[in-house]
């Protein structure tokens, strides 16, 4: 294997780190400021997949598409944490999962009704087509813009956090709900506003994945599992150890999957699937909060 090819698969490893961190970051930010495991944010993947690809079919416009996805993606949060997601608040974790899950059953189903079980594919936008010449090696201008666009998400939304009024409402709930209820804070408006910011995340994720994978039933499934192998690595509610263990996940399987089946022969493919699960097992073995997740801290 080249230079010129081992570059070209970092570039690869370091953009599918960056998509899986879009879709991490919206999973700690829920979990780190409403306690809530939301199995049904790989749906939401799956939805701004669809919601993009019909929005370009329908106008023939990428910006319409993106508008749909997001759009989309926000009113769904909205409708799901006002008729799911807000009676389990005082519930425990099991009762989240079930609910979650079968909100994920539901859409998957609703996907099927809407779309069919046929794949549906994105062609990407003229502007974004092509390659540039990075230390030599030609790659997709597409796959270097979702790299960026993660880059961008994850700045505003650690400025979002940590730096504005509404971040600081958002962490003072996550510590004590009730003494900022008891300051006039509308607890319930802020809950909904996370969880639909996080709805809006994924539906990017899954918009900026239509061009590269095709989007069908369940499609979103696969990649939850990753970010919460993600999650649990970096640690719940830490922004900073979604960004570390999403890129560590990207190149390990990325690599994983080339160098495995050279390594370890019939055994390498298999190998190659487990080994994300192999990490991550490793490190909570070690840290069973994740690498970043502190008591008494916000990362």
């Amino acid at each position: 294997m080249t230079i010129l090819t081992l570059l070209e698969q970092l570039f690869n490893g370091l953009q599918y780190g960056m998509l899986l961190f879009l879709m991490a970051i919206g999973v700690t930010l829920i979990f780190g400021v409403m306690r809530l495991v939301n199995l049904a944010h790989g749906s939401m993947f799956m939805v701004g997949g669809y919601l993009a690809s019909a929005g370009l079919q329908a106008s023939g416009s990428f910006w319409v598409a993106i508008a749909c996805a997001l759009v989309g993606s926000a009113v769904l949060g909205v409708v799901l944490e006002i008729l799911v997601i807000r009676p389990l608040y005082k519930r425990g974790h099991l009762d989240q999962l079930l609910a979650t899950f079968g909100v994920t059953l539901t859409l998957n189903e609703l996907v099927v009704v809407i779309w069919g079980r046929e794949p549906v594919f994105m062609p990407i936008p003229q502007f974004l087509a092509g390659q540039v010449h990075l230390l030599g090696v030609p790659y997709p201008v597409y796959r270097l813009a979702i790299t960026v666009v993660a880059v961008v998400a994850g700045l505003v939304l650690m400025w979002l956090v940590a730096r504005t009024r509404f971040g600081m409402l958002v962490r003072a709930g996550a510590d004590n709900r009730m003494m900022v209820a008891g300051l006039g804070v509308n607890v319930v408006a802020l809950y909904t506003l996370v969880f639909s910011l996080a709805a809006v995340l994924a539906g990017l994720a899954g918009m900026m994945s239509g061009p590269l994978i095709s989007m069908q039933p369940a499609v979103g499934d696969p990649i939850l599992i990753l970010t919460l192998s993600v999650v649990c690595i970096g640690g719940f509610g830490s922004i900073r150890g979604a960004l570390v263990a999403s890129l560590m996940i990207g190149l390990l399987d990325t690599f994983g999957r080339i160098f495995a089946p050279q390594w370890f022969g019939a055994m390498g493919n298999t190998l190659a699937n487990m080994l994300v699960y192999i990490i991550m097992a490793f490190v909570l073995f070690f840290k069973p909060a994740g690498l970043f997740s502190i008591a008494g801290k916000k990362a």
